[in-house]
């Protein structure tokens, strides 16, 4: 029986490794109305020989809150100007809104152990193909191709050959890779995880996104002051070494100037306004203060964009993109979803056994500042994680305390030592 039981969690434990390696693989979908991706299909396929076993999972305040910002966002586009884009939107919502459903119950079917191997095991291998593509590119276009060229892993913008690896967008290649960068980060013990922090490392350098670079910046100088101890000096000592040791390296093997390029990257945001964002942002303003209640409509951003200035931009600020969209209705109730998430994330079941979830999502927060990220699948998966860790938590510490209650020398009044 006991064998049984551990070769079902293994089997659980494969079923979730494969699942986030199919997450991280969005970029091959097929379109048919909609962006058809890998982790839909393995979903549908998982829930068909399932289907039985299948059950609703309990929701969370956050949770709920979140469905309600959905369900007015994308109400608000009843009333917008270009109501099919909201509508498509909804569409997308609701379908995302039921992966996450069949996700939580995969999840709840592996221990917590058994989820962050499956977080180890799939970082280390994001990251080692991403940059393996990022070679292989440099070694196909080097750095004298075609603006905004994308070559396996490599997309050359502006004279920067960027980490794109097995995503579309440097940028999104950061966020998507923040769980990884946290999970490694909290727990180095083995030399695997260390590999995986300086893979990640690497990888998050070699985007040359700025606001990515500051997001993982912060995550370690959080993690620093929280946890108080000579292991993050010693952290910070080995990370200077390691990034001196990889651009010497890179300068030396692959003739990538790293620390020129990042410099020169840095240099460019006085110069280029953000890439373009800080316009984008005031034009998000701007449709705010014109539609201050229920915004534009939802999605509707890059509908007034293209038809105003000819350009189908997204807004590039989270925040701003709902508050434009959904007003301040909208965005007082995605205020409040991320106010609950922060609250239980500061919780005693998450807070000292799960700091890379608390450094996960300052580091998300921070990178929505310069990112559209209003339905991520990524985000949703995270969401997943922390609502069935949070439960397992807390069923955990409910069944530790009725075997304290129901230990004999308890029941005798006789308090265990």
């Amino acid at each position: 029986m006991k064998l049984s039981t551990e070769l079902t969690h293994r089997e659980h434990g494969r079923t979730l490794f494969f699942l986030l390696c199919f997450f991280l693989l969005s970029k091959y979908h097929l379109s048919i109305g909609f962006a058809l991706k890998p982790y839909m299909i393995f979903l549908c396929v998982f829930l068909l020989f399932h289907l039985s076993a299948f059950s609703f999972q309990k929701m969370y305040a956050f949770e709920l809150v979140l469905l309600c910002f959905y369900a007015f966002y994308g109400f608000t586009g009843a009333f917008s100007l270009y109501p099919l884009a909201s509508l498509r939107l909804m569409l997308g919502i609701i379908l995302l809104v039921g992966c996450y459903l069949i996700v939580k119950f995969i999840l709840s079917t592996c221990s917590i152990q058994a989820i962050q191997a499956a977080i180890a095991r799939a970082g280390l291998l994001f990251n080692a193909v991403s940059l393996l593509l990022y070679i292989v590119g440099l070694k196909s276009v080097g750095f004298h191709g075609e603006e905004m060229a994308a070559s396996y892993g490599v997309l050359l913008d502006r004279g920067y050959p960027r980490l794109i690896g097995l995503l579309e967008d440097p940028n999104l290649y950061v966020f998507y890779n923040t769980l990884f960068f946290a999970y490694f980060l909290t727990h180095m013990k083995s030399w695997s995880h260390k590999a995986g922090f300086a893979l990640c490392l690497l990888t998050t350098i070699l985007t040359f996104s700025r606001g990515g670079i500051l997001a993982m910046l912060l995550m370690i100088l959080l993690y620093m002051a929280i946890s108080h101890s000579v292991k993050s000096w010693r952290l910070l000592l080995a990370m200077g070494v390691t990034l001196s040791a990889i651009s010497y390296l890179a300068a030396a093997a692959m003739k990538i100037p790293i620390g020129k390029l990042l410099e020169s990257r840095m240099e460019d945001f006085s110069s280029d306004g953000g890439s373009g964002r800080f316009e984008l942002w005031g034009r998000a303003w701007e449709y705010f203060l014109d539609h201050p209640v229920m915004g534009i409509g939802a999605d509707n951003f890059i509908e007034y964009n293209t038809a105003y200035y000819g350009k189908s931009l997204y807004t590039h600020n989270t925040l701003l993109q709902i508050l434009s969209e959904s007003g301040f209705l909208g965005f007082s109730l995605y205020a409040a979803f991320l106010l609950l998430v922060f609250k239980q994330l500061l919780s005693r079941c998450l807070a000292k056994k799960h700091l890379y979830l608390l450094l996960t999502f300052m580091a998300f927060l921070l990178q929505m500042l310069s990112l559209s990220l209003i339905i991520n699948e990524l985000f949703l998966l995270y969401l997943a994680i922390v609502s069935v860790i949070l439960q397992k938590e807390k069923t955990s510490r409910l069944s530790g305390k009725e075997k304290l209650a129901n230990h004999p020398l308890v029941t005798k009044g006789v308090p265990a030592q």
